[in-house]
């Protein structure tokens, strides 16, 4: 019985590895990203959008530099956008879902040069493969942007 056990928490800490492992590598979030240059509210109704929700993203300063510069980023560039539910109708922000960042990072080299990293509503790390889920997306619709999918005219108000 007692074997059978530890068996069993063997395969279980083998399955959650990989997840464990992604969400260790994740880099904690900005403390003040909040005080940053906050975009304008953008909303996807879409419900087959990965994107499906409200989202806010905040830009550093080395971001708003590198969208002034036509999505030209410098090393450090860091965006975070928080993703919020849509409740019965669009106009009022739900709760808050998960949040994501990413950063310029000249060894980040198989995501084009950006470290991607998702959190949950908690701003605990949430395990998300960078590659697959982030980069496809960035690769597809922003390479001529340095992989970044929004602009300068995200942020105007």
């Amino acid at each position: 019985m007692k074997t059978k056990k530890v068996l069993a928490g063997v395969v279980l800490i083998l399955l959650f590895l990989p997840l464990m492992a992604a969400a260790a590598t994740a880099p904690p979030l900005p403390k003040k990203y909040t005080t940053w240059q906050k975009s304008q509210r953008k909303v996807v109704t879409d419900k087959s959008s990965l994107f499906y929700g409200i989202h806010y993203m905040y830009a550093d300063s080395k971001a708003m530099q590198g969208y002034r510069a036509g999505n030209r980023f410098v090393e450090g560039s860091t965006i975070v956008v928080e993703f919020f539910n849509i409740k019965e109708n669009a106009s009022v922000d739900g709760p808050k879902n998960m949040v994501v960042m990413m950063r310029k990072d000249k060894k980040k080299q198989e995501t084009g040069g950006w470290l991607f990293a998702g959190y949950g509503a908690d701003g605990k790390p949430s395990g998300l493969d960078p590659v697959t889920t982030c980069f496809g997306c960035h690769q597809k619709d922003a390479s001529q942007r340095q992989f970044v999918i929004s602009t300068i005219d995200d942020y105007k108000k």
